[in-house]
């Protein structure tokens, strides 16, 4: 049975960048489990899953437009010093919790620190980055289709007591 959108898959996956260095890896932990073509994953990942066997191996490519996408410049903000909390020492790479424009939390990094301003990025650390999973698919739960009456030949006939 191949995986299909609507299915629920349970994957086990390796990360890792150009360059070999791993990002992330589901090793030592459940495999990854998540509605296929749901939107809760990337683009990239889903399709690479899309149409796999269970006990299927294999390694996908994706590019950044279809992982995090590319940096974005509004996503860069430069905060004047005296404005930069006091409790806080800044410093380059140092990362910090945000709040999004509707309340949620935004993670985000120093990039440059300078005498008059501290250069925040909010970019999605994989942002402009090609990613490559080592993919193996463990589990597929098919998505179940409720019968509804009508949908399969006529209604059911209801006899109430009395009649």
């Amino acid at each position: 049975m191949a995986a299909k959108s609507g299915d629920t898959v349970r994957v086990h996956y390796i990360g890792s960048l150009e360059d070999g260095s791993i990002f992330d890896s589901s090793e030592g932990r459940d495999p990854l489990e998540f509605e296929l073509g749901s939107g809760m994953v990337i683009p990239g990942f889903d399709e690479g899953i899309l149409n796999m066997n269970i006990g299927d191996k294999k390694k996908v490519t994706i590019p950044c437009d279809q992982a995090y996408g590319p940096s974005r410049e509004e996503m860069v903000i430069k905060v004047p010093r005296p404005q930069f909390p006091d409790h806080i020492e800044p410093e380059e790479g140092l990362e910090l919790m945000l709040q999004g424009p509707g309340g949620q939390p935004l993670p985000a990094r120093i990039t440059k620190v300078g005498l008059d301003e501290v250069w925040i990025d909010a970019n999605h650390p994989l942002a402009d980055k090609t990613l490559i999973f080592d993919l193996e698919l463990v589990g597929i739960d098919p998505k179940s289709k409720i019968i509804m009456p009508g949908d399969d030949g006529p209604a059911p006939k209801i006899i109430m007591p009395g009649n």
